[in-house]
Order: structure tokens, then sequence, then C-alpha cells
């Protein structure tokens, strides 16, 4: 851990930070997150504590695609794949029960959520670094989540290694946040994508995709 992080153009550069364990923070279609490759568990207690993250609160993760996300659940929802084909990319969280064999960090009552961003960007970063990421926003617990990479606070900066900076985001509300359970989908926070909306497309026809 340097103590001053560096910055970066390079999503390349981010990635294989990633892969060496390392913690960054990158754009989101939202704010900035602050993210380690989910399937480092040293990792994951470093940026909790780099975030003065409350014990017990699980890391919420984007992946790169629909077959890196569904990868981290037991089974994949009817209900959950339908608000993926309609949502996804873009900020919408599903929550579902965890595939076996995920770090304690990111599960809460064996479930896991994830989404896959709808920026480009941070999609390409979770390829290349091979796996999906943790995508918590980038500021201390209880601080101001950042649009921009001028807006990090100089606290979390010198707790983690790298910034991969994609210029200003657009901020807004954070991502929507829906568990898919076999009794059905609940809402646990609303954000950028409405509710409504979400009843909507379920009520609508599972869209043909081939999958």
């Amino acid at each position: 851990m340097s103590g001053v992080a560096g910055f970066t153009r390079d999503v390349a550069t981010a990635a294989a930070a990633l892969r060496r364990g390392q913690l960054v923070v990158y754009p989101t279609e939202t704010f900035y997150g602050l993210g380690a490759l989910a399937s480092l568990p040293e990792a994951l207690a470093r940026l909790a504590a780099a975030k003065l993250r409350p014990e017990g609160k699980p890391l919420p993760l984007v992946a790169a695609d629909l077959d890196m996300a569904f990868a981290l659940w037991d089974a994949v929802p009817e209900e959950a794949r339908r608000l993926a084909e309609r949502f996804w990319p873009g900020p919408l969280t599903l929550v579902a029960a965890a595939a076996s064999g995920l770090p304690a960090a990111l599960v809460l009552g064996g479930a896991v959520g994830v989404r896959v961003p709808g920026l480009a960007l941070a999609r390409e970063l979770a390829r290349l670094a091979g796996g999906p990421l943790v995508s918590t926003s980038a500021n201390p617990a209880g601080g101001v989540s950042p649009s921009s990479s001028a807006g990090l606070a100089p606290a979390l900066l010198a707790r983690i290694d790298l910034v991969l900076d994609g210029g200003p985001t657009p901020g807004g509300l954070p991502s929507t946040v829906v568990e898919v359970r076999p009794s059905g989908a609940r809402l646990l926070r609303e954000g950028a994508v409405p509710w409504s909306e979400i009843e909507t497309s379920l009520r609508s026809p599972l869209p043909s995709s081939g999958r």
C-alpha cells in the first residue's frame, strides 16, 4: 500500500492493478466507485478498511456482462433474468441467492448483489480484470459520493492504490436495488431506475433472448 494513490486513464493498467490485489477507484454510470477484484478476500478486507465500512454490510458488485453476473448466483430466477434483459447495462442492482464459494464479505443472508453498469469503461475494466468487481461508492462511510476524481476525499486517496480517471460522471441517484427470491421481487432501495418501471417489466412477458 503506497499511501499515495496514482492516477491513470488507461483501463488495462487499472485492470492489472486489480489482478494484483490493489484497490482502484473507477467511474460508473452514476458516481465513482471503489473497487477490488471480488475473488480476492484479502483485497476485499483492505477495501472495507479503507472505506471504514461497518462489518456485516455486504459489498455490491459490477460485472462485464450478463454471463459474468449470473455466475455469481446459485440459480438465475426468471424475474431476475427479465429485469436484467430489460435494464442492463444500467443502474439496477439485482440481489439473488449466492453461488457457493463466494467470499463472505460479498454475501448477506445467502444473497449477493450485482449489476452490469451502464458505462462501457466500467464493463471493460471488469472484463480485463477477469471477474466481477466491488462497486461501492468511492467515499469514506457516510461521506458524499464523488462524481469526479477531483471530488475524492484525501483520506480515501491515502488508503487506496490507483484512480482510473474517466472524467466527470452524471451523478444523480445511485443504482436501484431489487432482491429477487422464489417468493418474488422486492425493492430494497429506490434509485435511478423507478420502481414503477420495474413493476411494469415484471408484468411483461420474458423477452426472447436465445438464452
